[in-house]
């Protein structure tokens, strides 16, 4: 009888370790933005990273929105080979000053369209390059995205975060910090955009080679619960 439930056991670790295995690439298909906190009042560039997270259609359009509460004086697109890039302005509650004079208008909302054949297919995905500020004077600004895909559906990727809550769709946050005492009023540099991917990238490698040594780990635990399993049970038979 011990051995029986020996044989049960090592059943249900392959089974836990498998699902560890499988689902963690899942719980994360969303809609992000890369790097994921800069500093207030300067320049950086982001990545929006969009996964396609069907198995039959493909992902054709991607609209973010800039909120107009947080405006973003200078917004520049990085051509994307296959992709149209469309922007929309809205008048400002509050024109930005500059040493140019204010600004009364900024980009609210960026439509890239796919051309036929860059759609962004079953289980890959594509990153969307966009130059921003001067960053404003707040904690973080929430991306609101739409994803459309090929059978017509749109995923709205809109959920604000809530202290304790997991959104089902959240949107793209990018964090907002203070520039410390010595930083300079020139923190928008390309030094500085250099930086803030190169701290990316780190970020993305370290995530990533995470999730595979945990998956490893995983993958070995449910093979030796398996082994075990079955050498409880024809032990079991054996006695029988």
């Amino acid at each position: 009888m011990r051995l029986v439930r020996l044989a049960r056991a090592g059943a249900a670790l392959a089974a836990v370790a498998v699902a560890a295995f499988t689902f963690p690439g899942v719980a994360s298909a969303h809609v992000t933005v890369n790097p994921n906190t800069a500093t207030q009042g300067g320049y950086t560039k982001v990545t929006f990273r969009v996964p396609n997270e069907k198995d039959d259609a493909s992902t054709t359009k991607l609209e973010i929105a800039i909120p107009t509460d947080t405006p973003i004086a200078s917004v520049s697109l990085k051509p994307l080979q296959g992709w149209t890039a469309v922007t929309e302005n809205s008048k400002l509650a509050t024109p930005i000053k500059t040493d140019d004079g204010e600004i009364t208008e900024a980009i609210s909302k960026i439509t890239w369209t796919a051309s036929a054949g860059a759609e962004i297919k079953p289980h890959t995905f594509q990153e969307f390059d966009v130059s921003l500020g001067p960053l404003p004077t707040a904690d973080q600004i929430v991306f609101k995205a739409l994803q459309t895909y090929s059978n017509g559906e749109i995923v709205r990727w809109i959920d604000e975060p809530a202290a304790g809550a997991e959104a089902e769709h959240p949107a793209p946050v990018l964090k907002l910090t203070k520039a410390g005492a010595a930083a300079s009023p020139a923190a928008g540099t390309a030094a500085n955009v250099a930086a803030q991917d190169a701290a990316a990238t780190a970020n993305d490698g370290d995530t990533d080679g995470t999730a595979i040594t945990l998956g490893v780990f995983a993958l070995i635990a449910g093979l030796a619960g398996l082994f075990l399993g079955v050498l409880a049970y024809r032990r079991a038979g054996r006695t029988g």
